[in-house]
């Protein structure tokens, strides 16, 4: 190998070693800005409160149903503790590996992800304390079925929160779910048909105008013993 052949392999070792750097930059930053982001939301998403009245405590085992990136689910990990468990379920790959990659660089090792269906949460039957759906539920066209699906999932006592972006009744499901946003009343007709009992309506929350605004309504179910 002549003088020339070893400069060009060295300046191509360098521009990869450059390349890695830069790829270590944005995931760095990227992970800085989404941390960035949910500390902004706490303050108005308020999510010790939230745990507190589902119950969660240290130990507890329990699923973020339509997980997102992980917003709760890395609140719920940090109260249940590295006794308890936290089921992040999705159907959408890409987010469940976000939520993967930053439980492992958090050593979250509480934290399992489920990739579920329309139809199925696919979460572990009889083992859960408590479910929370965050911003999801208008999105499930087969709401009975993952109602069933949750029940069965929960203890018996098991509770089951819905914060949804609330809206007026009296229009068609369909119209809800194009707009993102449902009636507290629809949720509380499904839920004794997906086998759950009312317990109450929590104070709801506000999203500030800037995060695109609206009011968030808090209902919990409960499987009933």
């Amino acid at each position: 190998m002549n003088n020339d052949s070893r400069r060009k392999l060295r300046l191509g070792a360098l521009g990869l070693i450059f390349l890695a750097e830069l790829v270590g930059l944005a995931i760095l930053q990227a992970k800085e800005n989404l941390e960035g982001e949910w500390k902004k939301r706490d303050a108005w998403q308020q999510p010790e409160r939230v745990m507190d009245a589902l119950g969660v405590q240290p130990g507890s085992r329990v699923a973020d149903v339509g997980c997102g990136k992980g917003y709760f689910t890395a609140h719920l990990a940090e109260r249940v503790g590295a006794e308890g468990k936290v089921y992040a379920e999705d159907v959408q790959d890409e987010v469940l590996k976000d939520v993967a990659n930053y439980a492992g660089e958090k050593k979250l090792t509480q934290v399992v992800t489920i990739q579920g269906t329309e139809d199925d949460a696919s979460l572990p039957p009889d083992a859960l304390d408590a479910i929370l759906i965050v911003n999801a539920y208008h999105e499930m066209k087969h709401y009975d079925a993952m109602l069933q699906g949750m029940a069965k999932a929960l203890k018996p006592g098991g509770l089951l929160g819905i914060i949804d972006h609330y809206d007026a009744p009296g229009r068609p499901r369909s119209e809800y779910q194009e707009e993102h946003k449902i009636p507290p009343e629809l949720v509380r007709e499904d839920a004794p048909r997906g086998g759950f009992e009312f317990v109450s309506e929590e104070k709801g929350i506000d999203r500030p105008k800037g995060d695109g605004g609206g009011h968030f309504f808090f209902l919990i179910f409960r499987k009933p013993s």
